[in-house]
């Protein structure tokens, strides 16, 4: 019987995922409504399609979803609704034909309903969720359709989703504005998206007249510049140095709250994470460069072609992670840039030790996809030359524009313009598991920075004694700087006095890295060096200044007055000063029970949501390590374990499995159930029976 069922799920499986070849999916026309309070969308939808051959049943995915009144080319018709797909079987014909219905659908994944009232967000992630849960589309990558979505929504919030905004129009008998959006060109369904929100944006054009719209949350009016910066400067970069012009008019990025990945490709339309989203100090700690980058170069690859199956994925995120790398080059340099490629290399020759699958396999990891593709692109461009390699990126894209790919095509393109042994580099690259960590050192020794780097670290080996005049030697140079940081990190456990010329060195570098790598390697400060430390916490980084505060907290009890209110109102890198504060006022006895008390409802609260989920973990971690866990915490660790965010699940899901050991929650228990919801008290009672 299993078999059975086996076989006829996979041959409908492969019967469906050759659909493309017979009937071919034109245009969507959809008119869809969000509803954030029940968490549903419902819409009406008209496809254009031709049939192209003989073929019994065409099928649209449509995961979960109520459809009705189904006409094809203007007549109603019957059908089947399989709960997974939407079967149609009879009234077209071959070539134009048109399907209309209407469908609802509450979906459990790819669209997020995030806050409420004026901090409500709706996004979606359609890559590795399928768009299929929110909108009746195409799974399959080969499906590549020319997307126009309407979306009415509550005038208070702006809308955005893919191509040009061509116009909005407001409803007369209430609030509810349409935006009509256009796509000229065709797209997979996984990247058409939707973002809804109380956004505010800039706008750029670039050299060759694209328009950039940047978009922020509206409390994030300040963060414009920093966010965003190098933008307009990479995207020229790219369209130059790729060779083809942008291929889809108009560019635009927004962040969301509590995004599932750093960022997401949606065609004209880029979500990243709020993460990203930074002042002028906190750019220096952690920014939006690289992933912007990656995800504007996947509109080139990936959007513009796409791999025909999983087992090319690298011609999308191997290209992507590579050309991000290159422009950020333009931006910091070739140190930068090497060494971005060595950490890259060192992780991969980690990993081959134990990771057999290639990157031509649709099982590989992301590690392989992304910075062994990465990897493979950087040693062709090298074997082949600069310029033999830009053109035949450039015939690849200009041949299959709009199509899909695979690996063997790519080659093809490079063997055309250049007597480069693409077999042997296939059966090398990309078929065999192992990182060619030789070519790849041989290419970046080339490197002098690279070259004094891996100096420092087989000095590791040896005692402080032996190797003392060469660190100094090495630490007086003018490189880059995680040179000096490995030297640091090096002698972390050194006593001071031994050290002491190499801390100076390190003190004057007025360097942000090479300081934060300075305070992270002292334990013990000494008395005469706390005046110096105490400059760490003026560093324009909001981790320096974390580490720099605790550091001196914890060395200098006399003064510790002058610490514990320091950052009192500030914020930092992801509300990092703000919990180091309350931790402070936490721990030290100098601070009295009623500021104890504020600090505990404070952290309380940024264990809630609309914080998102990096900020409410980090408040409720603080709040466990000291064993202050109210009715409030454990509320909050139950709505944590219901999060979208599986990392944050699995956080709150081992919290709660501790706590509902620990004897002390029978007595917890009936004034807690008091002060949850029926969902709440039905996710409590899934933890108790497990």
């Amino acid at each position: 019987m299993m078999f059975r069922f086996l076989f006829i799920y996979f041959f409908t499986i492969s019967t469906f995922a050759q659909q493309f070849k017979k009937v071919d999916f034109i245009s969507c026309n959809a008119f869809l409504k969000p509803n954030q309070f029940e968490k549903s969308i419902s819409g009406t939808i008209q496809y254009e399609f031709n049939v192209l051959s003989s073929i019994d049943t065409i099928k649209i995915d449509a995961i979960n979803m109520n459809i009705s009144n189904v006409m094809i080319n203007g007549k109603t018709i019957n059908f089947n609704n399989s709960a997974l797909t939407l079967d149609l079987f009879e009234g077209f014909q071959t070539g134009k034909n048109k399907v209309s219905f209407s469908y609802s659908a509450k979906p459990k994944q790819t669209l997020y309903f995030i806050g409420e009232g004026d901090d409500l967000q709706i996004w979606t992630q359609g890559q590795g969720k399928y768009t299929s849960h929110w909108l009746p589309s195409f799974d399959d990558v080969n499906e590549k359709v020319i997307f126009n979505l309407s979306v009415g929504f509550s005038q208070d919030f702006t809308v955005l989703s893919n191509g040009d905004l061509v116009d909005k129009k407001f409803n007369s008998n209430g609030n509810l504005v349409t935006w009509n959006y256009q796509m000229q060109k065709p797209m997979p369904s996984y990247l058409v998206m939707l973002a809804i929100g109380k956004f505010i944006n800039q706008t750029d054009v670039t050299k060759s007249g694209t328009q950039l719209e940047h978009y922020l949350d509206r409390n994030d009016a300040d963060k414009f510049e920093p966010t965003y910066r190098y933008s307009k400067r990479m995207f020229d970069f790219l369209e130059k140095e790729i060779g083809v012009k942008y291929p889809w008019g108009i560019y635009r990025q927004v962040p969301v709250r509590d995004f599932l990945y750093a960022g997401m490709e949606n065609t004209t339309s880029t979500i990243f994470a709020q993460d990203f989203v930074v002042d002028e100090i906190g750019f220096n700690d952690k920014n939006y460069v690289n992933v912007n980058a990656h995800e504007l170069a996947h509109q080139w690859f990936g959007d513009f072609i796409t791999a025909k199956e999983s087992k090319h994925h690298w011609l999308q995120e191997g290209f992507a992670t590579y050309y991000a790398l290159l422009a950020e080059k333009e931006i910091f340099g070739d140190d930068y840039f090497n060494y971005e490629l060595y950490q890259m290399a060192e992780q991969l020759k980690q990993a081959s030790k134990t990771d057999t699958i290639p990157i031509l396999n649709e099982k590989a990891s992301s590690l392989t996809f992304y910075k062994k593709g990465a990897w493979a692109l950087h040693y062709l461009r090298i074997q082949i030359g600069e310029k033999k390699f830009k053109k035949a990126v450039k015939c690849y894209l200009k041949e299959y524009a709009f199509k899909n790919v695979d690996t063997d095509e790519f080659l093809a393109k490079i063997k055309k313009v250049s007597n480069f042994d693409t077999d042997k580099f296939k059966k090398e690259w990309l078929e065999n598991a192992d990182f060619r960590w030789n070519d790849a050192i041989s290419i970046l020794n080339k490197n002098a920075f690279i070259v004094d780097l891996q100096i420092v670290k087989e000095l590791e080996i040896l005692s402080f004694d032996d190797k003392k005049d060469q660190l100094l030697t090495l630490m007086k140079k003018k490189s880059y700087f995680p040179l000096q940081q490995e030297i640091l990190l090096q002698t972390s456990v050194v006593d001071f006095e031994d050290k002491k010329e190499l801390v100076d060195l390190a003190f004057e570098s007025n360097n942000l890295k090479i300081r934060q790598a300075l305070a992270q390697s002292f334990i013990k400060i000494p008395s005469d060096y706390r005046i110096k430390f105490q400059t760490l916490l003026n560093d324009k980084s909001y981790i320096t200044k974390e580490i720099a505060l605790f550091r001196l907290w914890s060395n200098f009890p006399e003064e510790r007055n002058s610490y514990v209110n320091l950052f009192q109102n500030e914020n930092g890198l992801n509300y990092n000063l703000k919990i180091a504060y309350l931790t402070l006022q936490l721990v030290s006895q100098q601070v009295g029970l009623d500021e104890k008390q504020n600090a505990i409802q404070e952290l309380e609260k940024l264990a809630n949501a609309p914080y998102e989920s990096g900020v409410r973990q980090n408040a409720l971690e603080t709040l466990i390590n000291f064993k202050m866990i109210s009715n409030s915490v454990l509320i909050s660790l139950i709505d944590a374990s219901m999060h979208h965010k599986w990392r944050f699940v699995n956080f709150a899901k081992s919290e709660i499995m501790k706590i509902i050991h620990d004897e002390q929650f029978l007595y917890k228990k009936e004034s807690l159930l008091l002060e949850m919801s029926a969902k709440q008290k039905e996710r409590l009672n899934y933890f108790l029976k497990k």
